[in-house]
């Protein structure tokens, strides 16, 4: 039973929309530090710029350093985001030459700055500020002592700059995904483009077409397409057996009944008792062989296209073997012939078997060498154990067959090119059916010096 459990492009989407999202996400992280690294960068150069506009601005008179901090240096650092701004300037012994805010400067940075120039956050009077500084050699004419300059701001700038950056790119993003979307959903269309014609192409076809498909796929449904059509060919195959079983059948029916219609007409033009005697020996005659024809043919179809195995027991071979031997040899048919068992082994053989099938088998078998060898023939069943197998034989001493159609005596209507005898070529195709049934293996070959040996092959059933 077919159950629906979703649809390609439902899982498609899922599994793309969890990538987009997952990458998305990274994508973002991504988005915002690097938005957080430019506005620390843009700001960072601002400070840079007052810092030097400052510098410039620093004169000496009488050896001390004076400072006019230039309007351009206050309005670099102050932004439209109404931040709060420092600046300081301090001479060589580090005190304060000028200075609009009393933000302490440690010795330790006043020692860095001597280096290198610094950056730093800090926080004061309840806010988070970036500072700034830098140490400039004096250019007055009496001393050479270096002037440090110190300028900072709050972040307030920093973080709304940070958030116009990132909204941009989280435009960009949500418009990107919207396109990604739209896309997806034209490429899932396209790719499941061949799926839909294959579709429409079986959809399109007759129930008794079973030619091979004649389609473009892609390397991804080369397989399925492959596999349809394989299918097909067993299709085709098994209902071109099915056609021959059918005519061989019907011929194998037409034959007797046609003899029974003929026997009959004539008893009824005579008017002499004996001879209605012998037409209905001859018409019994004709309505058994009829009977068990049919009887196979029903055993024949319910092997091959009804029974489900269902049934399967663990059994005794040796036990089954030897109960329907003796059966079948206190029968009439078996009395001219000298039908008996090998030494069976001592330890039972289990397998996995339908015991009316496996009776089956054996009849057949065993009919079959009754019928096809003449009287007062050697006939023989047994077991041997090879490895994890049982193999179940047969042979005889009779006339056996040749060589060319040995092959394909497991076929239907059969007879090893004989037509002297009563049987309807049904016998080892049944057995092969049986055989098929349970795993097991089919071999036919002569029997030395003559005759033929039949073996069935079954695998042992080794579960207590």
């Amino acid at each position: 039973m077919i159950e629906v459990d979703g649809t390609l492009k439902s899982r498609l989407a899922v599994w793309l929309s969890v990538t987009v999202t997952a990458l998305g996400a990274l994508l973002l992280v991504e988005a915002y530090f690097s938005s957080q690294r430019a506005a620390e960068r843009a700001y960072d150069s601002q400070l840079e710029s007052a810092a030097l506009t400052i510098a410039e601005a620093v004169q000496w008179q009488e050896g001390q350093p004076v400072v006019e901090i230039p309007a351009a240096a206050l309005q670099i650092i102050a932004t439209r985001h109404q931040e709060r701004v420092f600046y300081a300037v301090l001479d060589a012994e580090g005190r304060r030459v000028s200075a609009n805010l009393d933000i302490p400067i440690p010795a330790e940075w006043r020692t860095q700055v001597a280096e290198r120039p610094v950056w730093t956050n800090t926080e004061h009077s309840g806010a988070e500020w970036r500072l700034h500084g830098w140490e400039f050699d004096s250019a007055g004419w009496e001393t050479q002592d270096p002037v440090q300059i110190w300028v900072g701001h709050t972040l307030a700038g920093r973080q709304a700059l940070t958030g116009e950056l990132f909204e941009g790119a989280v435009s960009r993003f949500l418009v990107m995904v919207l396109v990604a979307g739209l896309l997806m959903l034209l490429a899932m269309r396209v790719a499941l483009k061949p799926m839909r014609r294959l579709r429409q192409l079986l959809r399109q076809r007759e129930a008794d077409d079973m030619r091979p498909l004649d389609a473009r796929v892609p390397e991804e449904l080369r397989e399925l397409a492959e596999t349809l059509d394989t299918l097909f060919a067993r299709q085709r195959e098994s209902r071109d057996a099915l056609l021959r079983f059918t005519a061989d059948a019907s011929h194998q029916l037409k034959t007797p009944l046609s003899g029974l219609q003929s026997t009959s007409e004539l008893a009824l033009k005579s008017t002499r008792p004996e001879e209605w005697h012998r037409a209905l020996t001859a018409v019994h005659q004709g309505a058994e062989r009829t009977s068990r024809l049919a009887s196979q043919l029903l055993s024949l179809a319910r092997l091959r296209h009804v029974a489900d195995g269902s049934g399967m027991n663990r059994l005794d071979l040796a036990a089954l073997l030897r109960e329907t031997v003796f059966d079948w040899a206190g029968r009439d048919v078996a009395q001219g012939h000298d039908l008996g068992l090998a030494e069976l082994p001592d330890t039972p053989l289990y397998i996995n078997g339908e015991p009316w099938a496996l009776r089956e088998l054996l009849g057949n078998l065993i009919d079959n060498a009754l019928r096809y060898t003449p009287p007062d023939s050697v006939i023989t069943l047994g077991l041997v154990k090879r490895g994890g197998e049982v193999e179940l034989y047969i042979e005889d001493d009779g006339p056996g067959v040749a060589p060319e159609v040995m092959e394909r005596l497991h076929q239907p209507f059969e007879r090893g090119g004989r037509q002297d005898t009563e049987g309807s070529g049904l016998g080892l195709a049944i057995v092969d059916s049986i055989a098929r049934r349970h795993d097991a293996r089919l071999k036919v070959a002569p029997h030395t010096p003559c005759g033929l040996r039949i073996s069935v092959s079954f695998p042992l059933e080794n579960r207590p």
